[in-house]
Protein backbone atom coordinates (compact mmCIF):
# COMPACT_ATOMS: atom_id res chain seq x y z
CA UNK A 1 0.00 0.00 0.00
CA UNK A 2 1.27 3.54 -0.84
CA UNK A 3 2.71 5.37 2.15
CA UNK A 4 0.44 8.37 1.63
CA UNK A 5 -2.67 5.44 1.76
CA UNK A 6 -0.87 4.30 4.84
CA UNK A 7 -0.83 7.63 6.18
CA UNK A 8 -4.47 8.42 5.50
CA UNK A 9 -5.96 5.20 7.03
CA UNK A 10 -4.07 5.53 10.45
CA UNK A 11 -5.63 9.44 10.52
CA UNK A 12 -9.20 7.93 10.03
CA UNK A 13 -8.66 5.05 12.53
CA UNK A 14 -6.90 7.69 15.07
CA UNK A 15 -10.04 9.47 14.55
CA UNK A 16 -12.56 7.40 14.75
CA UNK A 17 -10.83 6.42 17.84
CA UNK A 18 -11.36 9.38 19.90
CA UNK A 19 -14.92 9.88 18.46
CA UNK A 20 -13.76 13.28 16.76
CA UNK A 21 -15.95 14.83 13.45
CA UNK A 22 -13.64 15.34 10.58
CA UNK A 23 -14.76 18.58 11.14
CA UNK A 24 -14.04 18.90 15.09
CA UNK A 25 -10.97 17.31 14.51
CA UNK A 26 -9.42 19.82 11.55
CA UNK A 27 -11.08 23.18 14.23
CA UNK A 28 -9.10 21.53 17.02
CA UNK A 29 -5.96 21.27 14.90
CA UNK A 30 -6.06 24.85 14.04
CA UNK A 31 -7.83 24.59 10.99
CA UNK A 32 -10.25 27.64 9.75
CA UNK A 33 -13.82 26.08 10.62
CA UNK A 34 -14.73 27.20 7.00
CA UNK A 35 -12.45 24.16 5.41
CA UNK A 36 -11.80 22.14 8.18
CA UNK A 37 -14.17 18.95 7.20
CA UNK A 38 -12.87 19.06 3.91
CA UNK A 39 -9.16 19.66 4.59
CA UNK A 40 -9.28 16.44 7.09
CA UNK A 41 -11.72 14.45 4.49
CA UNK A 42 -8.79 14.83 1.72
CA UNK A 43 -6.53 13.41 4.24
CA UNK A 44 -8.14 10.46 4.98
CA UNK A 45 -8.94 10.12 1.27
CA UNK A 46 -5.14 10.23 0.77
CA UNK A 47 -5.92 13.42 -1.97
CA UNK A 48 -3.13 15.32 0.13
CA UNK A 49 -1.14 14.70 3.07
CA UNK A 50 -0.90 17.49 5.40
CA UNK A 51 2.06 18.99 6.20
CA UNK A 52 4.33 18.41 9.02
CA UNK A 53 3.39 21.11 11.24
CA UNK A 54 -0.03 20.54 10.70
CA UNK A 55 0.42 16.38 10.86
CA UNK A 56 2.09 17.78 14.30
CA UNK A 57 -1.08 19.75 15.69
CA UNK A 58 -3.59 16.53 14.32
CA UNK A 59 -1.48 14.07 16.47
CA UNK A 60 -1.76 16.33 19.34
CA UNK A 61 -5.49 16.51 19.38
CA UNK A 62 -5.60 12.83 18.56
CA UNK A 63 -3.32 11.62 21.39
CA UNK A 64 -0.90 9.51 19.26
CA UNK A 65 2.83 10.09 18.29
CA UNK A 66 3.35 11.79 15.14
CA UNK A 67 5.47 8.88 13.92
CA UNK A 68 2.42 6.78 14.45
CA UNK A 69 1.21 8.28 10.86
CA UNK A 70 4.43 7.50 9.50
CA UNK A 71 5.48 4.23 10.78
CA UNK A 72 6.42 1.58 7.89
CA UNK A 73 4.82 -0.94 8.92
CA UNK A 74 1.41 -1.70 11.32
CA UNK A 75 3.38 -3.82 13.53
CA UNK A 76 5.91 -0.71 13.81
CA UNK A 77 2.94 1.21 14.39
CA UNK A 78 1.33 -0.16 17.08
CA UNK A 79 4.55 -0.45 19.03
CA UNK A 80 5.09 3.23 18.82
CA UNK A 81 2.04 3.61 20.47
CA UNK A 82 2.19 1.25 22.81
CA UNK A 83 5.79 3.07 23.47
CA UNK A 84 4.02 6.26 23.66
CA UNK A 85 1.32 5.27 26.16
CA UNK A 86 3.76 3.46 28.73
CA UNK A 87 5.14 4.84 31.69
CA UNK A 88 8.81 5.46 32.38
CA UNK A 89 9.22 2.15 34.01
CA UNK A 90 7.14 0.25 31.36
CA UNK A 91 9.54 2.02 29.14
CA UNK A 92 12.39 0.96 30.50
CA UNK A 93 11.41 -2.92 30.47
CA UNK A 94 10.51 -2.33 27.15
CA UNK A 95 13.90 -1.11 26.20
CA UNK A 96 15.46 -3.43 27.82
CA UNK A 97 13.69 -6.29 26.08
CA UNK A 98 13.94 -4.49 22.40
CA UNK A 99 17.83 -4.43 23.60
CA UNK A 100 18.23 -8.32 24.34
CA UNK A 101 15.87 -9.66 21.00
CA UNK A 102 18.57 -7.35 18.99
CA UNK A 103 21.55 -9.06 20.64
CA UNK A 104 23.10 -11.87 18.10
CA UNK A 105 22.77 -15.47 19.08
CA UNK A 106 25.59 -17.57 19.72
Amino acid sequence: MASNQVWARRLREARVAKGLSQRQLGIDAGLDPSVASTRINRYEMGVHRADYPITQKVAQVLDIPVAYLYADSDALAQIILIFERANDEQKAYLLKMAHALNRPTP
